[in-house]
């Protein structure tokens, strides 16, 4: 399979492009390479395609930020782990395309020709864009042991169904239809426009039947015209691991269904992380501040410390400075395009006891002038060289 160009380097633009620069760039490459200009070039044709794809993700901000972060592991619409659960998947269609992207030569380049236009063309008939429903939104909580391994969820949302009574239709029984008296059940009413390549005529869509032919006669009486009901769907979804917070999942098709018939709209899933009580989160990292008392970091020991999965048992060295960080690799949060897993960073810090007892007082007095209870000027000057990085 061949490897994908870089969407910038696709429409010729730089990563700081504007939307206004990035929509100029599509609109020169979609006219150069438009199927009516190149009539059976098959390359022409992928070049148009292509280009499509990538102002489909530039053009829209979230798409946009997705992309960036994640590149091409993402998939033009999706989101990592889309495949099994339900989310975008890549490629675009020439019908996509002219649905999506017709109106951004102002209603003067009709795309029609052998690909069946959008907005007719050149005397081609004209389809009634689908109708979609509207998305739905929704926040998922999360701890940071679901977020390291990934969950599925099955959750009760209150959405917009198809109407099972007249099927989707409006009409009583999904049969109480007459014949559109504007279009006389053509669905479009014929004009002349002035196209690209000079006036032509277009057949555009019938405003009262809006390209159905026909108008509802006798209303459904369950769904009193609408072609839908409310209705708690029980949707299931994954949500892979290494997701972030305020991060947003698109499940296609699980949103609200549309008003007599077309495609569901999507279910919007955003991420909330619940704050673990002893562990931070840093990128795909984790740190745990461990504070240790002076014996344990003089004498050396064994200490219990949390991490995502569980407690664990971890070593301390003897002479353990304040400040150091031990690592535990691979206790972290899986990078959510598969490059690896995080780690947890333990940060070390060293108690000192405010008050002290007679006993205590004496035990520390009777090491004062030890010779290994002061530090040499080569230990400052290591130990100094190794918080410098802290100060800056």
């Amino acid at each position: 399979m061949d490897q994908k160009r870089d969407y910038y380097e696709v429409l010729g633009v730089q990563k700081n492009a504007t939307p206004e620069e990035i929509k100029k760039a599509y609109r020169k490459l979609a006219i150069k390479y438009h199927p009516d200009k190149n009539p059976g070039d098959k390359a022409a044709e992928e070049k148009f395609k292509e280009a499509a794809e990538a102002y489909d993700v530039l053009s829209n901000e979230e798409k946009r930020q997705k992309y960036d972060q994640f590149g091409h592991s993402m998939g033009p619409q999706g989101f990592p782990g889309g495949g099994q659960g339900g989310f975008y998947a890549s490629g675009m269609s020439m019908e996509d395309i002219f649905t999506q992207f017709g109106d951004i030569f102002g209603g003067h380049f009709n795309f029609g020709g052998g690909f069946g236009g959008a907005t007719g063309g050149r005397g081609s008939r004209a389809r009634r864009p689908q109708r979609r429903g509207s998305d739905l939104r929704i926040t998922v909580k999360m701890t940071l042991a679901e977020i390291a391994t990934g969950i599925d969820k099955k959750l009760r949302i209150p959405t917009n169904v198809k109407c099972e009574h007249c099927n989707g239709t409006g009409a009583k029984d999904g049969t109480a239809f007459n014949t559109c008296p504007t279009c006389h059940g053509s669905g479009t009413i014929s004009q002349v426009v002035q196209g690209f390549f000079g006036p032509e005529e277009a057949r555009s869509i019938c405003p009262q039947c809006e390209g159905e032919g026909k108008i509802i006669s006798q209303e459904c009486p369950y769904c009193h015209g609408e072609g839908v009901n409310r209705k708690d769907e029980l949707v299931s979804f994954h949500i892979p691991a290494g997701v972030q917070d305020g991060m947003t999942l698109t499940v296609r098709g699980k949103g609200n269904a549309p008003r007599r018939g077309g495609v569901n709209g999507d279910l919007l899933v955003v991420i909330q992380e619940i704050k673990d009580p002893e562990l931070i989160r840093d990128g795909n990292d984790v740190i745990y501040n461990l504070m240790l008392e002076v014996t344990t970091a003089a004498l050396g020991g064994s200490v219990e410390v949390p991490t995502i999965t569980g407690r664990v048992r971890l070593n301390i060295p003897a002479g353990t400075q304040p400040g150091k960080v031990l690592r535990l690799r691979g206790k972290g949060i899986p990078s959510p395009n598969g490059d690896g897993t995080g780690d947890e960073l333990i940060n070390v810090m060293v108690y000192i006891p405010e008050t002290l007892n007679d006993t205590e007082r004496q035990a520390f007095e009777s090491l004062r002038d030890q010779p290994n209870i002061k530090p040499s000027d080569s230990t400052k000057h290591r130990l100094f060289s190794k918080l410098k990085h802290i100060f800056e």
